[in-house]
């Protein structure tokens, strides 16, 4: 029977069935940081069991540490006391930790992929949602709670039940100014928060293949923002190419091993999807969110809905029909496990050379890990972002979640290439608009919401 990739990855993973939907699943891959990967470990090991395969564990602290430059500890009492409990308890343990400095540390949905820790065709699972960033690679990754981290950590494994399939095929060709970031920013919109609620989905059509490594890991991202714990791109050699030499991918014979397995791993093109979407790139502008939920989104171009959440613009301090070009923005961060790659600062950079960050305007970049910072220095945009105004920062979460002891003051208006505007999500009172890294790059300079293709 024709099978879709994730029914390829799965089959492949189960260890038995347990009925009613359920089965085992063996993980190939777990990755921990801070906020409780230190406490599972610890947990399990007071329960009298062991980490069952610690050198396919990977930890790093990210959450909860200072952005702050020349940082030499993490931020805060509570931070500095998780990174200590994640770093004893992962050498006790005998994980791969990459602490504070080190080649290799980052947030853990950046570091993953660019060390080739995850892979086509494997099983990851993480303590945090956005999880299903690594699916970009052609692996089936998704988040999990604490109680589930302990198990995965004592055995390997863990139970599932199988999602159904859904598919998202965008194409066409991205118009200027278009991103990864507004693709999926645009599907949210279209579809709703929980459209996704239930499904594994798969990102497929001409403009998903014409995406870059980095921008599908973002279009990724987004996924647990449409309900779904898993999104996932095909393999193909845009991949192979992004992945061939990283420290943890396969060497020699079995690289060689490894792609022919791989290649084997996309979709059939007969296999039937439980749902079945179609965007077209014409349709897709820069996007912009307006309210407290990734589906309160629109184009740059467009207005405040006339139907919009009474809550959501209370909070947000916006009103219905309000052209959201020329809102006033205080804060702009660019960052976060969705757009702190290198090519998103490349993408602000672009934008933001020659030109300073409005005088009103607090503007951050925090580099998603110490290959990406090192990487960017060596090319000079770290100056391009400086000599803009902005403040050039050490790798980890920062503004993204505020666990750090970082936040937007309360009132303040952000845009932030994070992938939540919840309530109070940068700080207690922080007003929080989503963006790709260009448009917040456009916005600082202008110190308003400003449609980037302007620039």
């Amino acid at each position: 029977m024709p099978r879709t990739m994730f029914d390829k990855i799965w089959d492949q993973h189960v260890v038995t069935e347990l009925g009613d939907g359920w089965s085992l699943l063996y993980l190939d891959r777990i990755l921990i940081h801070d906020l409780s990967g230190g406490r599972a470990i610890r947990e399990i090991t007071e329960a009298g069991h062991s980490v069952a395969e610690p050198r396919k564990v990977f930890a790093v602290p990210d959450h909860a540490v200072s952005s702050a430059p020349g940082r030499s500890a993490a931020t805060f009492k509570t931070g500095e006391a998780l990174e200590k409990s994640l770093r004893e308890y992962s050498a006790k343990a005998g994980v791969h930790y990459f602490g504070l400095g080190a080649r290799g540390h980052g947030i853990v949905h950046v570091m993953a992929p660019e060390l080739a820790i995850v892979l086509p065709g494997v099983t990851l699972a993480c303590g945090d949602s956005h999880t299903c960033t690594n699916g970009g690679v052609g692996a089936m990754a998704f988040g999990i709670g604490a109680s589930e981290l302990g198990h995965a950590l004592a055995t390997q494994t863990l139970p599932q039940r199988k999602p159904k399939r859904m598919r998202i095929r965008y194409e066409g060709v991205r118009g200027a100014g278009v991103t990864a970031k507004d693709m999926i920013l645009a599907a949210i919109g279209r579809f709703g928060t929980a459209a996704g609620t239930g499904y594994a989905i798969e990102y497929a059509g001409s403009a998903v293949r014409a995406l870059s490594l980095e921008q599908r890991l973002t279009l990724c991202n987004l996924s647990i923002e449409m309900g779904a714990k898993v999104g996932m791109v095909a393999p193909d050699d845009v991949t192979f190419a992004y992945l061939e030499g990283r420290d943890f991918a396969p060497k020699g014979r079995a690289w060689e091993a490894a792609l022919a397995d791989w290649r084997a791993l996309p979709s059939d093109d007969d296999a039937v999807f439980d749902t079945d979407h179609v965007i077209d790139m014409a349709d897709v502008a820069p996007q912009i969110t307006w309210g407290t939920s990734p589906e309160h989104v629109a184009p740059i171009t467009g207005r405040v809905p006339d139907n919009a959440d009474a809550a959501a613009l209370e909070y947000i301090g916006l009103r219905a029909g309000q052209a959201l070009a020329g809102t006033k923005v205080d804060w702009v961060f660019i960052g976060s496990c969705t757009n702190s790659r290198l090519s998103d600062l490349r993408d602000a950079a672009a934008v933001l050379r020659g030109r300073r960050v409005a005088p009103h305007v607090t503007a951050w970049v925090v580099p998603g890990s110490e290959i990406v910072k090192q990487q960017a220095e060596s090319e000079g945009l770290h100056r391009a972002f400086l000599d803009a105004g902005f403040e050039w920062r050490e790798p980890g979460c920062a503004l993204c979640v505020a666990a750090n002891g970082e936040s937007v003051p309360a009132g303040a208006r952000c845009v932030s290439t994070s992938n939540r505007n919840f309530v109070g999500r940068q700080g207690t009172g922080a007003r929080t608009h989503l963006a790709s890294p260009a448009m917040a790059a456009a916005a600082a300079l202008a110190g308003e919401m400003v449609d980037v293709r302007r620039f």
